[in-house]
């Protein structure tokens, strides 16, 4: 019995000396988070406390390090966790449960100094530390922080990228000056890492004028809202212009800031508004390549650069500078002011001042705010503007419809017209400087000039004449357009009458009068053609019988002496011939006068028989046989050539008969036989 109980009394000795011994001694590792909390024997926190210093009851601002503590046994009690561990990339948020109020018109806690990165509580307490956010942040590493003090919260280290600008906006500090939508710019804060050293030099709560370029920062993230955005990117054959959200007032003159030094392509907001930039658009421009600007402050468009092609000038229009008014008044200033029509006076000017300027750009390629200087682009080669139904536009882009006017006896005609100009580069900007651009020019001159000069000229003229006349009223309409021209500073090289088109009842009419000319020119033209062939075979022919003619000149020549030779030869032989013949014609008077005898002889004699015949047998029938006589002797044709017989007895004496009788009573007419054809 009494073993027993010294037993149970010796396990209740062991189970005590236990419970003491785990109240008494504490091992805190290496890693290891010791939370004190006294119970018993001490002072009471103050009112508004949540943790206690060391004689205070409660749970203990201050924590056991690593290693062996010896414990009052039921005084304390500890609680264990882990370090808080930081990583690379991390930043520690850090939120203070107790210690005093924040200070009026602030957000985060000031930083207070010894208390070892939130590591010594107590430390943190005696110093005025704050309650509620504070601005001091943990770096990555391992932290002995007690979570009954102070909460932290890890998040993630500000990243910029490439090409990205890192916008801040404070959410404590001082307010920002009037007038003003940044935060002013303070020194020492290393990119808002350091959020007392920002808050003690006076940064100002809102939008920061400062910004972070491209790298990793631990921020408070609490304390600065970081907004990653792009960078401005300003691309090949582009401008960048800028206008300021912030700065100086722009005068009420003044379209554009003037320049201002110092702001590194407005990579500097706060020297830019040091040496008091204005607000809106700005004169500087950005040209292409990447820029870190802070865009709460300056906004960017982007422009195309000015290209000056080939055969074309730029004229460029100030809207800075000096008052054109006081260069028309500066004896140094050969300016000449042209009054527009609509009452404002524009001026042709220097270098300085405002207004169209003078000397123009040749072709290239200029990087120009546009904002400050306005470009007109003009040709320098010849402009060609049709009034035609069919052109190609891609060659001619300035096209309008044909011009339809009327003509003095009331024909309506349609005209096409090609009309070509020049400006010289020289007169660019005074022509820019009277109606601006080319295609005021065109739209509100040349069209309507050309419009009412070809009207008038048809209105004085008879629609055929208008077209008979054409180079006429050409050369008429050029001279008008030239002359008007000149007022423009332009230079008319020649106005050309492409077409006429005529009513088709009139055009009928000239067409058969045209016809009708041509035909007569084309019979007169034969007619010519004709005679020409004419002379031409006289001309031949008289060359083909030339030597024919020759032959016979000479022929005619020897003729002539052969005459004359004959002549003389002839009256020889007349001579001789005539005594001859003289001797000859006694002969024959001899001989004829006995021919002559004879013959009156014979026909006494044969009368003589020819009466006693017919005395014997009568007259007709002596007639009859004479006549066959002389039939036989084929001295008298009594057949025919062709002989038509009835029947086949007896034709040919019944011919004979017929003959006979008929000839007996006086029908037959005798002719006598045609001689004999005789063969050469």
């Amino acid at each position: 019995m009494d073993f027993t109980l010294l037993f149970f009394a010796a396990i209740a000795a062991g189970l005590l000396l236990l419970v003491v011994a785990f109240n008494t001694i504490v091992i805190v590792g290496g890693t290891q988070i010791a939370v004190l909390e006294r119970r018993l024997f001490g002072k009471h926190m103050p009112q508004g406390r949540v943790v206690a210093m060391a004689d205070e009851v409660g749970v203990q601002a201050r924590l056991l390090g690593p290693g062996l503590h010896v414990l009052t046994p039921f005084i304390y009690r500890v609680t264990k966790s882990n370090m808080i561990t930081i990583g690379e990339t991390e930043v520690g948020l850090v939120e203070s449960i107790d210690g005093k109020p924040v200070d009026p018109g602030h957000i985060f806690a000031r930083e207070v100094p010894q208390h070892n990165l939130f590591q010594d509580g107590e430390a943190f307490l005696r110093n005025g530390g704050q309650k509620g956010p504070q601005v001091q942040i943990l770096p990555p590493g391992l932290y002995r922080v007690n979570p009954y003090l102070f909460r932290v919260e890890k998040v993630q280290a500000v990243n910029v990228d490439n090409n990205k600008v890192g916008v801040v906006v404070a959410m404590d500090g001082e307010p920002i000056s009037p007038g003003r939508l940044l935060g002013k710019k303070v020194d020492g804060h290393d990119n808002f890492q350091n959020g007392q050293a920002f808050l003690a030099a006076g940064g100002q709560k809102g939008p920061q004028i400062d910004v972070l370029l491209p790298g990793t920062y631990r921020v408070n993230t609490k304390l600065f809202q970081i907004t990653i955005q792009d960078a401005t990117v300003v691309p090949t054959k582009k401008v960048g212009l800028v206008t300021a959200k912030d700065g100086e007032p722009l005068p009420a003159t003044e379209y554009v800031a003037r320049a201002t030094p110092g702001h590194r392509d407005f990579q500097d907001a706060a020297a830019f508004l040091s040496n008091n930039g204005q607000r809106g658009p700005q004169l500087d421009f950005l040209r292409p390549g990447t820029y870190y600007v802070n865009p709460y402050m300056f906004t960017m468009a982007l422009d195309d650069v000015l290209m000056v092609q080939r055969g074309e000038v730029g004229v460029i229009v100030s809207n800075i500078g000096k008052d054109p008014v006081i260069a028309a008044a500066d004896p140094k200033v050969t300016s000449t002011p042209d009054q527009l029509k609509d009452g404002m006076e524009r001026y042709v000017v220097e270098a300085g001042f405002r207004g169209i300027q003078r000397e123009v750009l040749g072709p290239g390629t200029y990087y120009l705010n546009k904002l400050a200087f306005t470009p007109y682009i003009i040709p320098t080669t010849n402009i060609t503007i049709d009034w035609a139904s069919e052109v190609n536009t891609a060659q001619t882009p300035r096209v309008f419809n044909p011009l339809s006017i009327v003509s003095k006896d009331g024909f309506e005609m349609t005209v096409e017209v090609k009309v070509i100009l020049r400006v010289q580069p020289e007169q660019a900007p005074h022509m820019v400087a009277r109606i601006g651009t080319i295609e005021n020019l065109i739209e509100h001159v040349v069209h309507p000039l050309i419009d009412s000069s070809f009207r008038n000229q048809a209105s004085s003229s008879e629609a055929m004449k208008f077209m008979q006349d054409r180079h006429d009223e050409q050369s008429k309409a050029e001279d008008h357009v030239m002359n008007e021209l000149t007022k423009y500073h332009v230079e008319c090289v020649s106005v050309l009458i492409c077409q006429i088109k005529l009513p088709e009842r009139l055009m009928e009419t000239m067409t058969n009068k045209v016809v009708a000319n041509q035909q007569m020119s084309m019979y007169d033209a034969q007619q010519e053609t004709e005679g020409r062939r004419r002379e031409m075979e006289k001309t031949k022919a008289q060359a083909d019988l030339q030597p024919s003619l020759v032959k016979a000149e000479i022929d005619v020549q020897i003729a002539a002496q052969q005459k004359q030779q004959a002549i003389i030869l002839a009256e020889g032989k007349g001579q001789s011939i005539k005594l001859e013949q003289e001797g000859i014609a006694a002969g024959v008077e001899a001989v004829g006068k006995a021919e002559g005898e004879k013959i009156r002889a014979t026909g006494q004699a044969t009368a003589e028989a020819y009466a006693k015949q017919a005395q014997a047998l009568g007259q007709q029938p002596l007639s009859i046989i004479e006549i066959m006589k002389q039939v036989s002797e084929g001295k008298i044709k009594i057949t025919p050539d062709i002989v038509v017989s009835g029947d086949g007895n007896g034709g040919s004496n019944n011919v004979l008969s017929a003959f006979i009788a008929s000839m007996m009573a006086g029908g037959v007419k005798m002719t006598p036989a045609s001689p004999p054809d005789r063969k050469p």
